[in-house]
Parts: C-alpha cells; structure tokens; sequence
C-alpha cells in the first residue's frame, strides 16, 4: 500500500510539473508572439484604413498647418537662437541676405536642406505651402 501511495504521489508530482512546464511554454510563446508582432502597418489613399487615420497635417487628412504653427513646432529650435547660423525668427535681414530675400530659392534650400539642416527641417510631413507659410513667418518677407 505504500509502494503504490508512493507511487501515486510520484505521478502526480510528474503530472504537475508538465502542466507547469506547459503553462509555461504557451506563456512564453505568447510573449514572443507580442514582442513580434508589426508595429503599425502601410495604409495607401483607398485603402479601408485610410479612414481610420488619425492625427494632424494635410497627409493625415487634417488639413494644413498655420506658419506659426510649424515654426513653433518644428524651426524655432534652431531658427529660434540662430544654432549653425540658422538665420532667427524676425531678423528680416539676414533672411533678405539669403538669395536677395527670394521666397522660391529659400523654399527650395528648406525642400532640399541646407548645410546642416536636414531637408524639410524636422517637419518631414509639412508640404511645400506649409513651409513656405513658415518662411514667411520667420523671415517676415
């Protein structure tokens, strides 16, 4: 009897530890599973999801973005305290000594960038009117 009691508490004791063992695995594949999975996903103009997205600036569908709006959330860090000889927010003639104060050859340095700023500044989603809208902002042209 106590052979088999033994016994018993052998198997059980074997039973726990695979269940415990395979609690653990679907666990962990789970986590794997989370850690794997895509971060967003492409969504194209047409596309089902192309309603779903939210969020501001004309690629969203949010319309555009004032020039005060993007110089304050994008060129101020620079424009602002004039880093790398940025020329600074309403110093009108320091822009004017850029290309004569020519509006299109200065939207094309902010398309393109310039020396150390990258192309469209930070603001990779601004279109061209909305940067153009910033030029005019802070160079007051």
């Amino acid at each position: 009897m106590m052979t088999l009691r033994k016994i018993l508490l052998a198997s059980a004791a074997m039973l726990v530890v695979v269940a415990g063992n395979a609690f653990a695995a679907t666990a962990n594949e789970e986590a794997i599973a989370e850690r794997l999975k895509p971060y967003g996903e492409v969504c194209l103009v047409g596309d089902p999801c192309a309603e779903e997205v939210a969020g501001g600036g004309a690629a969203a569908g949010g319309g555009s973005r004032s020039g005060a709006d993007v110089v304050g959330k994008f060129c101020s860090a620079c424009h602002g305290t004039g880093v790398l000889g940025a020329p600074k927010v309403g110093d009108t003639a320091a822009w004017s000594a850029r290309h004569g104060g020519d509006l299109d050859e200065l939207l094309k340095n902010a398309i393109a960038g310039l020396n150390s700023m990258p192309p469209k500044g930070t603001c990779g989603d601004c279109s061209d009117e909305e940067l153009l809208a910033a030029i005019k902002e802070m160079s007051g042209l």
